[in-house]
Formats: structure tokens, C-alpha cells, sequence
């Protein structure tokens, strides 16, 4: 296959760029700075493209198998100020319109585009388990999902196939939130997140390049797609794995407020809130989780 990747500098994108590569695929990247992923990906061709500038390159996507739209500012990088919502927003919705519009003037367009969303798509509850059926949230981040996959169905015009990964918690060593969760653990000082009742639907890194890879692949699958281990757990559970995984105490608690003044709003959706999210459809398509149990996962990554 020949696919192109954005946002392939990022930790998700990085770790699929090598997947695709390692299994003899050709990769495309569409990146701000080209020179830079070629540095980090010398397999890779590179093609300048700013989300943010209007339409990519349509001859970097004409006659592609696939491609892969992961480019966004982080989520977690700051406090959820209005300039900064605006950004992670704009980042999202124009970077997808901008490239939807160029996929449509393809004369041989992809055959699927695989879109990145979040479960933050659902909102949040303590009792009730989503699955791609559900419907969505009215915080910040699920009204932000529902724009940002809205502008990737429009690809389905063009006669795209058109998959929404809605990613949960990504494990992984090399990047995201489990790095900077260790050293408090490391020092004997970790522990739940205020009640620690909040769902954490995690997937390891591994599990989410494989599953993108596997929705590229299987025509049959379209629409949401939601992309965690079939066993979320809750914070003080998973606290508690990763202490053990650490053999360290897992004693202190983070109150609530503390992180409501570090953080504000940013903390109170992705920090204090949760969600029990189960991958439906790709259990029912019978995909095969190479990592379904917390404790495998971190004693993979850890141990």
C-alpha cells in the first residue's frame, strides 16, 4: 500500500509511520516542517503541507490506498485558555476541511481516509458504557469531536471511505500522559486522581497503530470506530496496576482542587471526568487485541 500520514511527528503517527514502513509499505507524509520528519523518518517521503494554509497538495494524494489524518495541537499542552481553544480547535476542523477539500479535486482519489477523533466524543459518566452508537457529549471536547469528524464524512462525497478512530488513553513509553505520570510513582509519591472513580479507557500503542492499520485494510469497516481495550478500568485501579508494575506505594491522592487550579477546565474534562468506552466494533469484526489486560500492557511497557 501507498499511504499518507499526517501529524506524523506526533507519538501515534511516529509509531505508525514505522508499523506501515516495517510491513513494506510506502509512506507519505504531509508535514509543516518536511526536513524534520525526514530527520525522524528517514523512510518516509515528506511534502510540505500547513494545515492551517488552505488545501494540501492534491498530487501528493492522488492514487493513494489510504490516508491517515492524525495532525492537531495536544490536548494536554496547557491550560484550556480561549486562545488556546480556539487553536486546538482550528487545528482540527480547518486542518480537516482543508484537507477533505483537496482529496475532492483528486481524479484518483484514496480509497479511505482514516480520521483521528477521541472518546472525548461521548462526554463523561460514571455508570454508563459507550460504544460507537452512543451519542455525544456537550463539553468543550465533544462539541470539538463532532466538528472535527463532520468535516472528514464530507470525504465520503468524494466516494472515500471514511473511519473515525476515536482514541482513548494511548500507553506508550515514548510519549503522552504515562511518561510524565512515572517520576511521582518512581518517588513513592503517586497515587488516584481525586476519587479516583473516574474510567480510564486506555489502548497501548501497539493495539492503536495495529487497529488503525487493520481499518485501513478492511473494507467493511466505516463510520466511528473506537479504539481502547475491551477492559477500561478506573483511575484508582489504574493507579494501582501501574504501582505495581513500578513496585512502588500508590498512597497519595491528588485532591480534586489541586488540579482544578493547575489545570482548570482542561483538568476537570481529561483528568477528573471519565468515560467507559468499549471497542464494540472491532470485537464484533473480531479483531484480536494484542494487549486487552492493564497489567500486560504496563508490564510490556515497564517492565
Amino acid at each position: 500500500m501507498k499511504v499518507a500520514v499526517t501529524g506524523a511527528t506526533g507519538l501515534v503517527g511516529g509509531a505508525l509511520c514505522r508499523h506501515l514502513i516495517q510491513a513494506g509499505h510506502q509512506v507519505v507524509v504531509l508535514a509543516r516542517n518536511p526536513e524534520k520528519a525526514r530527520k525522524k523518518l528517514p523512510q518516509v517521503e515528506a511534502v510540505a503541507w500547513d494545515a492551517f494554509s488552505g488545501p494540501s497538495p492534491v498530487q501528493a494524494l492522488e492514487g493513494l490506498d489510504a490516508v491517515v489524518h492524525l495532525a492537531g495541537e495536544p490536548l494536554a499542552a496547557g491550560r484550556w485558555t480561549s486562545r488556546r481553544k480556539k487553536m486546538i480547535t482550528e487545528s482540527r476542523v480547518a486542518g480537516t476541511r482543508n484537507l477533505v477539500e483537496a482529496l475532492s479535486q483528486c481524479s484518483s482519489p484514496p480509497k479511505v481516509l482514516v480520521n483521528a477523533s477521541a472518546i472525548g466524543y461521548y462526554g463523561s459518566s460514571e455508570d454508563q458504557v459507550f460504544e460507537e452508537t452512543s451519542p455525544p457529549g456537550q463539553d468543550f471536547l465533544a462539541e470539538l469531536c463532532q466538528q472535527w469528524e463532520s468535516e472528514a464524512k464530507r470525504a465520503a462525497d468524494s466516494g472515500i471511505r471514511v473511519v473515525l478512530v476515536r482514541s482513548g488513553f494511548i500507553l506508550s513509553t515514548e510519549g503522552g500522559a504515562l511518561p510524565r505520570m512515572l517520576p511521582p510513582f518512581k518517588m513513592c509519591v503517586g497515587g488516584p486522581l481525586a476519587s479516583g472513580k473516574q474510567w480510564m479507557s486506555w489502548i497501548h500503542i501497539k493495539d492503536e497503530v495495529e487497529a488503525i492499520r487493520y481499518a485501513i485494510e478492511k473494507e467493511g469497516i466505516e463510520g466511528p470506530l473506537n479504539l481502547t481495550a475491551p477492559n477500561p478500568v478506573t483511575n484508582a485501579d489504574f493507579t494501582s496496576a501501574l504501582a505495581r508494575a513500578l513496585r512502588r506505594p500508590a498512597f497519595f491522592r491528588v485532591p480534586g482542587f489541586v488540579l482544578r487550579l493547575m489545570f482548570g477546565e482542561m483538568a476537570e474534562t481529561l483528568l477528573l471526568s471519565g468515560q467507559r468506552v468499549v471497542p464494540r466494533k472491532l470485537e464484533k469484526d473480531g479483531y484480536r487485541f494484542s494487549f486487552s489486560e492493564l497489567s500486560k500492557a504496563l508490564d510490556d511497557l515497564l517492565g
